[in-house]
């Protein structure tokens, strides 16, 4: 949209009161009023040439205690406290730049400084004349000072944000003695939302500066920052519809859209939206502009579904991500009650703890939310579930998930079991328990084993895959008979579990190359289900950004980083061969070595660009043949194995500290080094 010309053609003044109009300033008459006002309290003569919205400073300046003979403001933030400032007000910052410029323009060599502040006076922006912005300094007239009433007394910023209204304060006129040199004109910058003051435009500089025409420029300038903030949070609308329709696949036509922006309002919503929430939560009409979520300075919380209405939090709502950061959310009024998979039978604490399994899997892919579906249904029955995927694409989440949806009394044990984390000899006695003196190093007592421990719940056991062959005949004993016979014991103890294995091999290539039991593979894999891996879910990695860096910045006490464009592309695109939690690791690198607090691709680490650039994900250019998937999975298989020698290397050869690395068992480890080299 084209930017009026910055000009006074049909400005109105604003509307001033008696002792405003037709006064004409007189230094010495203002000084001497101004002594007797601090001497007596009031204006004595009742002549005096004192305008009354000056006299009304005055006398809220001596209420709260300002100091008359200060010099200046006293209070600057610290340079963190001025970064987060000018973070929370970026918009306010980037619509007031182009006015700054083209008012410097109008102004020309005029003896002037333009100032932004934000809603509490604090100098946000500076800019004009460099010599009156150096003299300005004298006063603490500088970036990151306070200049509201209560801190410097009457003055152009303080008093504009006191009465909501343009003013102007010139020389005497100011109530602390330091700055009686100086002239100011504030005039107030509303929210084109909801009309409240977000920030105060002053013009500032030495008594000759002064003329009236200056408070109307210092509207029009007020004006059109207000214009160009209208039509920034007209574009984030558009965006923020844009990026709901990729929400949308699953939808009922007959479901109620709210789409939120960042400040928790409502900026739109389909025809059934108003129907339903007086359905769901007996509430008003929908309006725009309605505020449905808590934002503080435009930041929504992690967790959307617990700032709405009591009424509402069953409801689906998702963050909807631009250039990687949340700036607003889509409500979902359901058209038909949300099934609970589980039924009545669940207890409250049960319900609970399947709403927090829920919460834990990040993402609104479609692929993602078809397998926590299946998931949800899966545990209602009693059979094995054989969980597969790729490392790192949080398969125990999803075990937790089976826990809390089968749940009945939310007391239900969950033991998770690494079967690639111990070695061969003490994998059957962690399992199955052991007698006492079974074996050498076995306790005096005995010990249960993980099955045992699992009674009445469910029993996880990743890595599945890595299990001996000798030990899974007993595997497949205790799931047959549903009791475990703990090693050098002869007698069966009843047990009564769930089984949930993960594994990231092909379990059925390893039946036909004689590496795992056929009937072991079938008594385990009853219900299979597939974890997607994150390459495939797509729009999950904005999300999953999103929520490992407000993570880590709460971890390490500091802002989430901002991602540029540039390298949100790079994270969009990249294959991410260690899923989520690769993704998670890098997040966690980037807040903590990030010291801009803007992420650009420069901050990426070199091992994820040089993996990045030879990414089968990555689009090939124009014209380049596609490749086929013997190809493809070649690429990933060499672009794997250089990231295992890679990490191997930078270990000095310690192979735990390359699993810990990677995020790989150290089985795993073994198996796939194994694996490339035997090939070479």
């Amino acid at each position: 949209m084209a930017k009026p010309p910055l000009s006074l053609e049909g400005y109105k003044a604003p509307d001033a009161t008696e002792a405003e109009q037709g006064r004409p300033y007189d230094e010495s008459e203002t000084n001497r009023a101004w002594e007797d006002f601090l001497t007596f309290g009031d204006l004595r003569r009742k002549n005096a040439p004192v305008r009354g919205i000056i006299e009304a400073s005055w006398q809220r300046s001596v209420e709260q205690g300002v100091n008359a003979r200060g010099k200046g403001s006293h209070l600057v933030a610290s340079p963190d406290d001025l970064y987060e400032l000018r973070l929370k007000n970026d918009d306010l910052l980037g619509s007031s730049a182009e006015t700054f410029r083209r008012v410097a323009a109008v102004l020309g060599d005029a003896a002037t400084m333009l100032i932004i502040t934000d809603k509490n006076a604090v100098v946000l922006e500076v800019g004009g004349d460099q010599r009156t912005i150096d003299a300005g300094h004298d006063i603490r007239l500088e970036v990151g000072a306070a200049w509201s009433e209560t801190i410097t007394g009457t003055n152009g910023i303080g008093t504009a944000l006191v009465t909501g209204r343009p003013v102007h304060v010139h020389a005497a006129e100011h109530f602390s003695e330091g700055i009686k040199a100086w002239t100011c004109v504030g005039s107030p910058i509303r929210s084109p939302i909801d009309g409240s003051i977000i920030g105060i435009v002053d013009f500032s500089g030495p008594q000759a500066i002064f003329h009236r025409h200056n408070v109307a420029l210092a509207v029009v300038a007020a004006n059109h920052i207000e214009l160009a903030l209208s039509e920034k949070i007209r574009i984030e609308r558009m965006r923020l519809l844009e990026a709901s329709i990729s929400r949308m696949p699953g939808m009922n036509s007959a479901d109620g859209v709210v789409i939120l922006d960042r400040f928790g309002r409502v900026v739109h919503h389909n025809d059934m939206a108003s129907n339903r929430l007086r359905r769901i939560a007996q509430s008003q009409d929908l309006s725009i502009g309605m505020q449905l979520l808590p934002s503080s300075e435009g930041v929504l919380a992690a967790d959307l579904a617990k700032g709405l209405p009591e009424g509402l939090r069953e409801q689906r709502i998702e963050p909807l991500l631009i250039d990687g950061a949340v700036k607003g959310a889509m409500l979902v009024l359901a058209s038909k009650p949300r099934v609970n998979l589980t039924g009545s039978r669940m207890a409250p604490t049960a319900s609970a703890a399947l709403l927090s399994a829920k919460e834990a899997v990040i993402g609104c892919s479609e692929v993602l939310l078809s397998a926590i579906e299946r998931v949800e249904r899966a545990a209602l029955g009693r059979s094995a579930i054989l969980l597969e995927g790729e490392t790192g694409v949080g398969k125990e989440l999803f075990a937790r998930l089976v826990h809390a949806a089968g749940q009945k009394t939310g007391k239900e044990p969950f033991v998770a079991f690494n079967c690639g984390a111990v070695s061969k000899e003490l994998l059957g006695g962690e399992l199955f328990g052991h007698a006492p003196g079974a074996f050498t190093g076995a306790t005096r007592e005995g010990k249960p084993g993980r099955f045992e421990l699992a009674h009445g719940g469910v029993l996880s056991l990743d890595e599945i895959g890595e299990l001996p062959l000798d030990l899974q005949p007993y595997l497949l004993r205790v799931l047959e008979e549903r009791a475990v016979y703990r090693l050098g014991d002869s007698k069966p103890r009843p047990v009564d579990v769930r089984l949930v294995a993960s594994t990231n091999r092909n379990l059925k290539q390893e039946v036909a190359e004689g590496r795992f039991r056929k009937d072991l593979y079938f008594r385990v894999g009853v219900v299979k289900i597939t974890i997607p891996p994150l390459r495939d879910r797509v729009g999950d990695v904005e999300i999953l950004i999103d929520h490992f860096s407000r993570h880590f910045a709460t971890t390490y006490s500091t802002q989430p980083p901002r991602f540029e464009a540039a390298t949100m592309e790079l994270l969009r695109h990249y294959s991410w061969p260690g899923n989520v939690r690769e993704l998670r690791n890098l997040i966690e690198h980037l807040v903590l070595m990030t010291l801009t607090g803007i992420v650009t691709p420069r901050d990426l680490p070199e091992d994820f660009l040089e993996i990045a650039g030879q990414s089968p994900a990555v689009s090939p250019p124009s014209g380049h043949r596609p490749t086929s998937d013997g190809e493809e999975v070649a690429r990933f298989d060499e672009m794997e194995r250089r990231a295992i020698e890679r990490a191997v290397a930078n270990a000095g050869g310690n192979i735990a500290t390359a699993a810990e690395k990677l995020g790989l068992s150290r089985a795993t480890l073994y198996r796939k080094l194994h694996q490339y080299r035997s090939r070479t």
